[in-house]
């Protein structure tokens, strides 16, 4: 690397999914000679890395292009590019070129690695470049990533999805349902061990679905996680997302076997009528997502499931919401993401008549986030004076003299200690749980 190497600025939005896309844009940016720039006023090269699940997401991306302008104008040489979930929507790459004209670069999903061809056609020609594939093409295990964290990975082990809930336009962005061979995916995370690493997130829209478009082989989700856990070296292994339409028997009991496997159960139930659940195209009713739940805390007794829910979908009564808080109640959920409904072009539900008012869905939000508070709290109450494993991520973003970390339940666990730790896996005793947070002090040996 010299002083003058070019500077590349990538700003990612919405799931891990990006998050890892944006690791790979930067591994092929820094084979091309690139360097991170510290502050995107820097860089000769912009990437914004979208997501579209939310239009207020794309509204963001749109007005931070926009206050490029001025900086594009007094370097005219400045790349600016937009990719990622955003761009794959049927005419948005027009759109965007069309009111921002500054945009030099898009790109979709698909065609990750075409980065290289398309900035140097930029360059040579001057010209705008846009490439967006509307089929996914193959899986491309050749790619380089530029990694933050050390000590944690992401690792891709399928892409797509084929649910089609109706609130959901992933499928029609990031194409069908398609696993990366077994061997891959061990090989890598193999490679990431010997690199230092002692956790890894393994990614899908929908894990349990890995291994079902195989014709050469029966190998499913259950198989990969025995693979995987029998590698020396990695400490936890976690994965996201979960669909609780496809949690088998199988599965649940190969988590309960496991050494490595994280017994955090993430599973998006949405909502927790039968109407509305039909409604939303998510495949299981009330009574089997809590079966699936009473199986799962069988095998796992100390297993922490958290949850997404929709409040406000369509249609959505009184008496519908009302069993959404039942449910909650029922199950009593380690912490939930709670969403307001917001339509999506593109998606069927957008086209659904009885759309709620904007104020119920935010009054009924509010019980929803307030049920939820105080199950939270009183669950982590119960670990006062308990000792739990921590893996040290880094230092406390409110007090440098902290540190943080997660338990294997993923348990946000807040320490004094030195920031030698970070990257080791130690011992917390909790002195004041709070409700998100467990606060704590090392564990004497």
């Amino acid at each position: 690397m010299t002083d003058n190497a070019k500077k590349y600025y990538i700003t990612t939005f919405g799931c891990q999914m990006n998050e890892k896309d944006s690791e790979v844009l930067a591994g092929i940016l820094r084979k091309m000679g690139y360097v991170a720039a510290s502050k995107i006023e820097e860089a000769d090269l912009i990437l914004f890395n979208t997501c579209c699940v939310r239009e207020k997401a794309e509204n963001k991306v749109f007005s931070y292009i926009g206050e490029l302008r001025d900086l594009k104008s007094q370097n005219p040489d400045l790349i600016i590019g937009v990719c990622g979930c955003m761009v794959q929507q049927k005419g948005m790459a027009k759109k965007i070129r069309k009111s921002l004209p500054h945009v030099d670069l898009l790109f979709g999903t698909h065609n990750t690695h075409e980065l290289p061809d398309l900035i140097e056609n930029i360059l040579a020609s001057r010209t705008p470049q846009i490439s967006v594939w509307d089929t996914e093409g193959a899986i491309r295990e050749d790619l380089p990533a530029e990694r933050e964290n050390p000590y944690k990975a992401l690792v891709n082990i399928m892409y797509g999805c084929n649910n089609f809930c109706t609130y959901c336009i992933v499928p029609y962005v990031r194409g069908r349902e398609r696993s990366r061979n077994p061997e891959h995916i061990v090989k890598e995370i193999e490679e990431l061990v010997n690199d230092g690493v002692v956790e890894i997130m393994l990614l899908g829209q929908n894990v349990n679905s890995y291994g079902k478009d195989f014709q050469d082989r029966t190998f499913d989700f259950a198989d990969l996680l025995r693979e995987i856990d029998k590698i020396q070296g990695l400490k936890r292994i976690r994965y996201m997302t979960s669909h609780p339409r496809d949690f088998t028997d199988k599965l649940i009991k190969t988590i309960a076997q496991s050494d490595k496997v994280s017994k955090h159960f993430h599973l998006p139930v949405q909502a927790g009528s039968n109407r509305i659940l039909e409604k939303m195209n998510r495949g299981y009713t009330r009574e089997q997502y809590l079966n699936l739940i009473t199986k799962i805390r069988e095998h796992n007794q100390d297993a922490t499931i958290t949850t997404d829910i929709i409040v406000g979908f369509p249609g959505e009564t009184e008496e519908d919401f009302k069993e959404t808080l039942d449910l909650m109640a029922e199950v009593r959920y380690d912490s939930a993401f709670t969403f307001i409904y917001s339509t999506r072009t593109g998606t069927p539900a957008a086209k659904f008549k009885e759309q709620v008012p904007m104020a119920e869905k935010k009054a009924r939000l509010q019980r929803l986030m307030d049920l939820q508070n105080d199950i939270s709290k009183e669950i982590n109450e119960s670990y006062l004076n308990k000792v739990v494993e921590v893996l040290v991520e880094g230092t406390s973003k409110t007090n440098s003299d902290m540190l943080t970390g997660k338990t294997d339940g993923n348990k946000t666990v807040i320490f004094p200690g030195s920031d030698l730790l970070i990257g080791k896996i130690v011992s917390v005793k909790i002195t004041e749980p709070q409700t998100w947070i467990l606060k704590g002090e090392l564990e004497e040996k």
